[in-house]
């Protein structure tokens, strides 16, 4: 039977736009028997490590390998090892993962992404991709016990299926860059993860019927709401 394997990523992101780290290809599909390679390159990061993660659909990220250019072999997860799970390094900011196929793996679909740390901004970088599921975006108005005071709250809730996305808020289409306070991602019963980001807003620029927009953006999925006080006719 043939099954897909996993599916990819396609490009990514990086917190100071100085490093892009980028996987390929985008989908690999496989019968049982055959070997997925997955490269991962790290961008202008080449002192450090790329480390392989695996989700399958419905369930949370598993570690998979930790795999660095000084190291002769990978560091693995719990459940992953060799022979099924190898890497090696093409350079000090390539990286491969090498999957091989096996009976219990027909139909099973996947997503694969890479994470490493850059120290010159102190920041994870990770691969996000095409394969995952667009988040789904929920914003709330401000109470209007908040409206009688000078400033007011928005938040915006994010439903994704992986603990990473970037958050951006504009108004009236222009970016926002301060009053902005956004959570770390929380496990959900449902093995969904939520990101709670709160923008700090003016009661008067609320009251001129100013727009908001909250974006959720993971790697090539990208989601978007918006919020006005017409939107909203009876604030709690």
């Amino acid at each position: 039977m043939l099954g897909t394997l996993c599916t990819l990523i396609t490009a990514l992101t990086c917190v100071s736009g100085v490093t892009v780290v980028t996987q390929k290809p985008p989908v690999v599909t496989l019968r049982k028997g055959e070997t997925a390679t997955m490269d991962c390159n790290l961008g202008t990061v080449t002192n450090s490590a790329a480390r392989w993660y695996k989700q399958s659909p419905g369930g949370v990220p598993q570690f998979v390998l930790y795999s660095h250019h000084t190291h002769s072999a990978p560091n693995y997860g719990s459940g992953f090892s060799s022979p099924k799970f190898t890497s090696n390094r093409q350079s000090t900011s390539d990286y491969r993962l090498i999957n091989n196929v096996e009976e219990g793996d027909s139909g099973d679909s996947a997503v694969y992404y890479c994470k490493t740390w850059d120290g010159s901004v102190n920041e994870w970088l990770i691969v996000a991709g095409s394969g995952l599921s667009p988040p789904v975006l929920t914003v709330f108005p401000p109470s209007s016990a908040e409206l009688q005071s000078n400033k007011a709250t928005l938040l915006c809730l994010s439903s994704q299926s992986v603990p990473f996305a970037e958050v951006t808020w504009s108004v009236g289409g222009c970016p926002v860059s301060s009053g902005i306070s956004t959570s770390t991602a929380v496990h959900q019963p449902d093995h969904t993860f939520q990101i709670s980001s709160y923008l700090d807003i003016q009661t008067s620029d609320w009251n001129m019927e100013k727009l908001y927009t909250c974006k959720v953006s993971l790697g090539s999925q990208t989601s978007e709401k918006n919020i006005n006080k017409s939107a909203c006719p009876t604030e709690q």
